[in-house]
């Protein structure tokens, strides 16, 4: 086997000097701007103003390596701002926009930031309450009103940067903040080596090239979408797109026609259930099993999400459900699933293109390594994409990584004798009842979000005899309680739902009933992280004072907002 070598020309800032080099006028970053407009930058465009930020950072003073931190919604200037921290020879520190001002504060003291460019943001409130006093800002075109250095004014009157600095490969490129969801941001150390290894592992499993488009839309703050979407089209050379809003996000991807598209799994939910809400599941089957027709089908539902000419479609970040895995392959799109974390650069197994198994996160990559804990079951695994540590914190770094340089994942999971990897929870989600049996939520879960009304969920009940399950209606079922007869159609499906799972499930797993959740969890109540993983401390804080009221109801499925 062929090993995967990284070359100088791989790093992200000798690509960015490749293509303005060999390809000056092939535009790089679509940006959708006020008033309908779209603001096509091409690589010597973007070049061009990376050298000039860069030399204003430069005049600074501040000394190599210092952080420099990004926060703000996903925008073309996001990453021109990266590329100038990085070739101005400091460290970027991307910063979730959703995340308050407690969180920020701290993100910013700790990595000890010299200044901040913000973005696109819905608002300011966060800054006000979570910027240190005195730090330099760096206002984006499209960020908010606010008096600071303007990015626009900065590059109309600084000259270009006539150097092509290239940092060593083992410097630090960036510092990730895990978007938390148990406890204190955690600072992910990652070199310029350890990111373009990833990307030249993964592109191995997924070749990438010129031609291909993205649309940048999942936080980039975030490693699945700094890797995909930035690093990749950096190293290939491919077009980013941007979206303006979830309002005009249709719009955007159809405008992309995206070639490479990666989602979060509620994500890929939300646009099954947007299709179902057109054409209901059932009709759909009979329409898809007519050899003609069916063809004809798969091509406009496609077409209508703007997938029809994407050939890499992923889903990672949380569990995929099987059920929705098969759906997008019927479809004709070539869904697969990726695992990864922060930690390892988002690189370590995926299904392998065109095939339909379900069930697990496929084969590790090449050059990647896997092992399981024997005591725990834990994954654990190593390669060159991972992190050099947790930044300023030794002994979690201690904690996360063997003395023989392996990765805790923290995630349990069982490997097949062909080497297919299946996660069946988290280490520490698992909870034991009180007959003295361990419930791991993950997999049950996979099978209750497989109904249309149902977006997410979080199957509990640690101490009680038997495990139940919160579950979030999708914003059409939630619509839909809100009148007697919705929510009494509602609450027979979802009871027919819950019988329907339990009988797939071993004894001491069958779930006692559902609470029906017609809130949200969003970032911004806390309830989910940016990247709409669940946080399970803060849904049971939420709701476990209710759960004795709603076990008395002695029903199969409960109201969260009705009282008893």
């Amino acid at each position: 086997m062929q090993t995967i070598a990284l070359q100088p020309a791989d790093l992200p800032l000798a690509c960015l000097y490749r293509w303005e080099h060999e390809r000056p006028d092939a535009v790089y970053l679509s940006q959708p701007m006020r008033g309908g407009q779209v603001l096509d930058l091409t690589w010597a465009q973007a070049a061009s103003q990376v050298r000039r930020m860069a030399q204003w950072l430069q005049s600074q003073g501040w000394a190599a390596g210092s952080r420099v931190a990004i926060i703000g919604k996903n925008s073309a200037h996001w990453i021109l701002a990266d590329l100038a921290i990085q070739m101005a020879g400091y460290v970027s520190v991307p910063i979730y926009p959703t995340f308050n001002g407690e969180a920020l504060s701290y993100i910013l003291l700790h990595s000890e930031s010299k200044a901040l460019f913000i973005g696109k943001l819905d608002d300011t409130v966060n800054l006000q309450s979570g910027v240190p006093p005195g730090l330099p800002l760096i206002a984006l075109p499209l960020a908010p009103s606010m008096h600071a250095h303007q990015w626009t004014e900065l590059i109309n009157t600084t000259s270009p940067l006539k150097t092509c600095p290239e940092p060593a490969g083992e410097s630090i490129s960036t510092i990730i903040y895990t978007s938390g969801t148990t406890g204190t941001p955690k600072g992910v150390v990652h070199s310029f080596n350890s990111m373009a290894w990833g990307v030249s592992c993964a592109t191995r499993r997924f070749p990438m090239d010129i031609k291909d488009r993205y649309i940048s839309y999942l936080p980039l703050a975030h490693v699945a979408e700094r890797m995909l979407i930035e690093q990749a089209s950096l190293r290939y050379g491919g077009r980013i797109f941007f979206a303006e809003s979830l309002d005009t996000f249709l719009q955007d991807l159809q405008r992309a026609r995206p070639t490479v598209f990666f989602s979060v799994p509620r994500l890929w939910v939300k646009f099954q259930q947007g299709v179902h809400s057109k054409v209901p599941a059932p009709k759909l089957r009979f329409l898809l099993s007519l050899p003609v027709v069916g063809h004809l089908v798969r091509r406009k539902i496609l077409k209508g999400l703007g997938l029809d000419q994407c050939r890499i479609a992923a889903g990672g970040a949380a569990p995929m459900p099987a059920d929705v895995l098969q759906w997008y392959r019927r479809l004709g799109l070539n869904l697969v699933e990726v695992y990864g974390m922060t930690e390892n650069s988002g690189v370590s197994h995926s299904t392998l293109p065109g095939s339909r198994q379900t069930g697990s996160v496929g084969l590790a990559y090449d050059e990647v390594e896997t092992r399981m804990d024997p005591a725990t079951g834990e994954i654990q695994m190593r390669c060159p994409a991972l992190m050099k540590a947790y930044y300023r914190e030794p002994e979690l770094t201690a904690a996360a990584l063997t003395p023989d340089g392996w990765l805790r994942t923290g995630d349990k999971g069982v490997m097949d004798s062909h080497g297919f990897l299946s996660i069946t929870g988290r280490v520490k989600d698992l909870f034991k009842t009180s007959k003295g049996k361990y419930i791991a939520p993950a997999p049950i879960e996979d099978k209750l979000v497989a109904h249309d009304a149902v977006e997410a969920c979080v199957v509990t009940g640690a101490h009680y005899a038997q495990p139940f399950a919160l579950v979030m209606l999708s914003a059409d079922a939630a619509a839909e309680s809100r009148s007697a007869a919705g929510r009494q159609a509602l609450e027979a499906g979802l009871q027919q739902h819950l019988q329907q799972v339990n009988s797939r499930l071993e004894p001491h797993e069958k779930l006692d009933f559902l609470i029906a959740v017609a809130e949200t969890w969003t970032s911004e109540n806390g309830l989910v992280t940016p990247t709409l993983k669940v946080k399970r401390a803060s849904i049971e804080a939420k709701y476990a004072p209710s759960y004795d009221r709603w076990l008395n109801q002695h029903r199969e499925v409960v109201w969260a907002d009705q009282p008893s």
